[in-house]
């Protein structure tokens, strides 16, 4: 088989900040209150030690946001099960050896499953990374078996004050999830226009983006009871759908109207769009959503999966981190297990992003601890007010880019070591800095040890799909018999398989060595799709057209 050589390592872009995150500001505060409460009263009653336990399953509250609330509390659920299974296997571990070596394997291995079960189930930002650094420290916490139960208590107390904070939006706005999904959809599809008009047609990856803005925001949808409200939203996101179809520019603004709406919560708009083509389209998304359903996490661990190499990646890549990191005579091995974890990104290339904004970020952040130490020795409050702070100003920085959330990550984790007592100064920062520049070379050395080739299968098999969905738009064409149903359901199915192609292009492309990847036939697969698309536009545009005329 062909192997591609190395390619070069882009570094365009990597360190450029973007727009901050819509919201953000749900992530800080719900993890801060969820942080605060307990760490309040523990420093009330002198045992701000046990913070860390609680803090656990405190920071389950940065899951589940982008959620509707009856599936939010549902993924709460695993994510605090997860969280605290993690932990109790690091305490167990850490109650029956104190063996360095042993502790470090054992979260290697668990940095492995948290990469793969948040990567099989698409959890979401901020992924594996909070599982790892709460299983890691635990692990390195000196423990006695008997403590366990008190401390996974502790851990279980937090996870439910954070699921409590994390649902209590919806006492406020209940449709508050439904709403910001559809919005970033209309807002994706009116850039449409715009992309157009400056360059002629849409880049590929504004197109791509608007499809899969409105595919997430029919996933978000689907499962939200029906009621006349999700219908409005639902006929919102027809137009969004049809919008995409046609390339209609005048509707762009009348969109991003519609967003606005939606994000400051005012009466959802009312659209010319009967409830039977709602209902019509609804079913369609229902057989996408069907059609492109994720596979389960356990086969995520089968062998023949594109995850399984990652999982060795991360497993591999962490415990030499760790080992390397102890062998050098760090206080803090699994730091490195951590920052080793945290570079392994979907593919080679990503994760040779990611390490370069990892060490940066701990670079100022050491900067910034530096900083701060003086006012953490001023006493506990001060040491917990600042954690607070350093925690709301990560998740508004992370949306930015992940080297300027990394700024704030580095000194918190170091303030965090402080809360059973202070430690050396000086001491501290060798280590993070020592454990920084071993994780990031480990992982990018698990990167080239490990090799992915199945990111091309995941090519071939959606390059299948394109073909098999544009064939059955061609036969329905080709009847002349099709109803506006058909067309439209093939049309979402069409939009679907390309938006799936794209993805599966673009992770492949960033393996370092795998077989030459078949360009032309992803490029030839994806004109001949848009081809398609645009037959299928026709009867769309019509009805379009009608309304606009009639409304």
């Amino acid at each position: 088989m062909k192997e591609r050589p190395g390619r070069r390592l882009p570094l365009r872009g990597v360190f450029r900040l973007g727009r901050f995150g819509d919201i953000w500001h749900k992530h800080a505060l719900s993890a801060v209150i969820a942080l605060a409460i307990p760490d309040l009263i523990l420093l009330a009653v002198g045992r701000l030690d046990l913070a860390v336990y609680t803090s656990a399953g405190a920071m389950c509250a940065l899951y589940g946001h982008g959620l509707p609330y009856a599936a939010r509390a549902r993924g709460l659920i695993w994510v605090a099960l997860g969280m605290i299974g993690g932990v109790g296997v690091a305490l167990v571990a850490s109650g029956l050896t104190r063996s360095t070596t042993i502790l470090i394997i054992v979260s290697a291995v668990l940095a492995a499953l948290h990469k793969v079960v948040c990567d099989a189930t698409r959890i979401g930002p901020p992924g594996n990374l909070i599982f790892t650094f709460m299983a890691a420290t635990c692990a390195f916490i000196p423990q006695r078996l008997t403590e366990v139960p008190f401390h996974l208590a502790l851990a279980a107390l937090g996870a439910i004050l954070a699921a409590l904070v994390c649902m209590a939006p919806a006492l406020v706005r209940p449709e508050g999830p439904q709403r910001i999904a559809v919005a970033r959809a209309l807002e994706a599809v009116a850039r449409l226009p715009h992309a157009a008009s400056t360059g002629g047609t849409p880049t590929p990856r504004v197109r791509h983006d608007a499809a899969a803005a409105v595919n997430a925001a029919w996933r978000t949808l689907l499962p939200v009871p029906a009621s006349p409200n999700r219908g409005a939203l639902e006929r919102l996101l027809v137009h969004a759908e049809e919008t995409l179809a046609t390339g209609f520019t005048t509707e762009a603004a009348r969109l991003t109207g519609w967003a606005t709406d939606l994000r400051r919560n005012r009466p959802l708009p009312r659209t010319s769009l009967t409830e039977d083509e709602a209902a019509e389209l609804t079913g369609i998304a229902m057989e996408r959503a069907v059609r492109s359903r994720e596979p389960s996490v356990l086969r995520a661990f089968h062998p023949a999966s594109a995850l399984f190499p990652i999982g060795v990646r991360v497993a591999v890549g962490s415990a030499l981190a760790g080992l390397t990191s102890m062998a050098l005579g760090v206080g803090h091995p699994y730091w490195a297990v951590v920052m080793a974890a945290s570079v392994f990104q979907a593919n080679a290339m990503l994760s040779w992003q990611r390490a370069l904004q990892r060490a940066l970020g701990s670079v100022f952040g050491l900067l910034v601890f530096t900083l701060l130490l003086p006012i953490s020795r001023t006493g506990q409050l001060a040491l917990v007010l600042l954690v607070l702070f350093l925690q709301f100003c990560t998740e508004a920085l992370i949306t930015r880019n992940y080297w300027l959330g990394t700024v704030c990550v580095t000194p918190m984790a170091l303030l965090l070591t402080e809360f059973s007592g202070y430690q050396p100064a000086g001491q501290l920062i060798a280590d993070r800095w020592l454990d920084t520049c071993v994780g990031v070379a480990a992982g990018l050395l698990g990167c080239l040890l490990v090799t992915n080739r199945r990111t091309a299968g995941r090519i071939d098999a959606a390059l299948h799909r394109v073909a098999v969905t544009r064939a059955g738009a061609g036969h329905l064409l080709a009847s002349g018999s099709a109803g506006p149903g058909d067309i439209s359901r093939a049309r979402g199915l069409l939009v679907a398989a390309l938006v799936e192609l794209r993805e599966a292009a673009e992770v492949a492309a960033g393996e370092w060595w795998q077989r030459v990847l078949p360009a032309e036939r992803i490029a030839h697969a994806e004109q001949e799709g848009h081809r398609t698309l645009t037959r299928l536009r026709g009867p769309v545009r019509d009805r379009v057209a009608s309304k606009s005329i009639n409304g």
